[in-house]
């Protein structure tokens, strides 16, 4: 979706499940507008956040107009998945996208895109490199060229739906999941307490929220080394993404079980208010 949008709105890193909301973009053009739904990625829920998480994709198969299917050249259909089936079943106009293919050769392509055929064999299928920049420009059109007609959702300068403190708090959580290995990352909730934005910098102060006492220590490190790098990680990328200076605060608290507490959840955006 930042390949598509034109602006970083969805933090990226390699682990799993980096995604856990639905997350909106917006492209505007004379004659048109586009609202990209970001998802989190399909799995089997093991706890309530995920169960939330699957929650945002159902949600978005029920009202898109075209379905992207993004997958990537390391993954293989899985026709026993129930999100999949539902997309073969849907009727909804589905654009296969197969990223990465600069990671892999011409035949090896061909045969990942047989297989697909045979899994969703109504999909249209468009192979892309999203860091490359190749045949994004392809996959533009191909949606543009899928979509009905009708009025603006949103108004023409708009770009998201989520708030400067949602973006905030993906950022700090995007340099955790960088950062850390094992369990951390899947732990962990970012909260903005504060955020004050004036002429020439935003300050900001946040609450990281681990699930047990042994997680507090490793993220904080050795006199507060892990925690330092990972606020000054967070703090460089945000003042790129605002294009103005930035303080940024940051605590560490514990908040036992916070993934299967609804009350939780609800505060963290996860369940409807």
């Amino acid at each position: 979706m930042n390949a598509l949008v034109g602006e970083r709105l969805s933090i990226i890193t390699s682990k799993a499940q980096t995604t856990r909301h639905r997350i909106m973009g917006i492209v505007n053009g004379d004659d048109f507008q586009i609202v990209y739904s970001d998802t989190p990625g399909i799995l089997r829920p093991n706890y309530k956040l995920q169960e939330s998480m699957m929650r945002f994709v159902m949600g978005a198969l029920a009202d898109a107009d075209i379905l992207l299917y993004v997958t990537d050249v390391t993954e293989h259909p899985d026709v026993s998945n129930e999100v999949l089936s539902k997309v073969a079943a849907g009727g909804v106009k589905t654009l296969l996208v197969i990223n990465k293919i600069d990671l892999t050769t011409p035949d090896q392509l061909e045969s990942l895109v047989e297989e697909w055929r045979k899994a969703l064999p109504e999909a249209e299928i468009i192979p892309v490199s999203a860091l490359n920049n190749f045949n994004i420009g392809g996959l533009f059109d191909r949606i543009l060229a899928a979509l009905p007609e009708g009025e603006p959702y949103y108004p023409k300068d708009a770009l998201t739906d989520k708030t400067l403190r949602f973006f905030a708090s993906e950022i700090v959580r995007e340099k955790i999941l960088l950062n850390y290995q094992k369990e951390i990352p899947y732990c962990v909730e970012v909260a903005i307490d504060e955020y004050h934005e004036e002429s020439t910098i935003d300050r900001i102060s946040a609450t990281i929220y681990v699930a047990r006492e042994s997680q507090k220590a490793i993220l904080i490190g050795h006199k507060g080394s892990k925690l330092k790098k990972v606020g000054t990680e967070a703090r460089e990328e945000l003042e790129r993404f605002l294009g103005k200076k930035v303080f940024l605060k940051l605590f560490v608290k514990v908040n036992e079980n916070w993934r299967n507490d609804d009350r939780q959840l609800r505060r963290f955006g996860y369940l409807d208010v």
